[in-house]
């Protein structure tokens, strides 16, 4: 029998949870973890705020021991021209602290070699807490391309830098699950899954569909067979399915409904595998 494979749910699909009822929420959906947004991603990005907040932080903690739900990663740093790297630290701590496994990382910063500098500072400070960095190319920013994204690693080479696969930013940058198969299968710990319309959105678009226009997995048009066999049949799936259809429902009853079409898809894909347990 195959293994289960572990599951973890990513704030964006929830975003309007807060991070006691992001637990919840993956907890409805069977899933094992979640990825907890504690740094803003933009400037103008409003989140609740975690860190600092002793009472909300042990609320967390004891959330997340009695649902058995785990934090995979903490997110998103988006690297751009005002990223101050030591400003970071009190979000490692803290990421660290919740037992979270990554720092996601997006590159947003049209001079490589600041973004590169950048890049290769938040890897040093996140080794330093035991935290790996996953960095995920997106569609609408200036690393968007897997080229873009392995050059950035091959220049810095830092041991605990990793590259996170989304599958809409993968297909809406043109590339194909083949293009996978040439690189080592340890550079991706996890990758993000969802699903969309085969057909991309002008590029004024992308933004919009990224966060509110997509599909949970199976409900679209993506071809996500083959985005899975691209990747070892035991990795672990960060769902980031931002669904505009299933808006009106609360986020615990979207982390039901997302839990369970995952597990649909994945069934699909590599056979029946037990339930996880909660």
């Amino acid at each position: 029998m195959t293994a289960p494979i572990t599951l973890s749910l990513a704030h964006l699909t929830v975003l309007d949870a807060d991070p006691l009822t992001l637990i919840e929420a993956a907890a409805s959906g069977q899933f094992d973890a979640i990825g907890l947004r504690i740094v803003p991603p933009m400037p103008t990005d409003q989140i609740v705020p975690v860190i600092g907040d002793a009472r909300l932080i042990r609320a967390i903690e004891q959330r997340l021991d009695s649902t058995g739900i785990r934090i995979l990663d903490v997110e998103a740093v988006w690297l751009m021209p005002h990223t101050d790297v030591a400003a970071l630290k009190p979000a490692i701590e803290l990421g660290a602290r919740l037992g979270a496994q990554h720092l996601l990382v997006v590159g947003n910063d049209s001079d490589t070699a600041r973004q590169r500098d950048n890049f290769a500072a938040l890897c040093d400070l996140a080794d330093g807490f035991g935290l790996g960095i996953v960095l995920e190319l997106m569609s609408y920013v200036e690393l968007r391309t897997l080229a873009q994204a392995r050059a950035l690693l091959d220049a810095v080479r830092r041991p605990n830098a990793k590259l996170l696969i989304d599958a809409l930013h993968f297909y809406r940058s043109g590339a194909h699950a083949s293009d996978l198969a040439a690189l080592d299968p340890g550079l991706f710990p996890y990758i993000h899954l969802c699903d969309a319309y085969a057909a991309a959105p002008d590029a004024a678009g992308l933004r919009t569909e990224g966060r509110s226009g997509r599909f949970y997995p199976g409900e679209g048009e993506l071809p996500l067979g083959e985005f899975l066999r691209a990747f070892p049949s035991g990795i672990t799936v960060a769902v980031e399915a931002p669904c505009a259809e299933y808006a009106g429902l609360s986020p615990i009853e979207r982390g039901r409904i997302c839990g369970a079409a995952t597990r649909a898809l994945l069934s699909g894909v590599h056979g029946p595998s037990p339930r996880p347990s909660h």
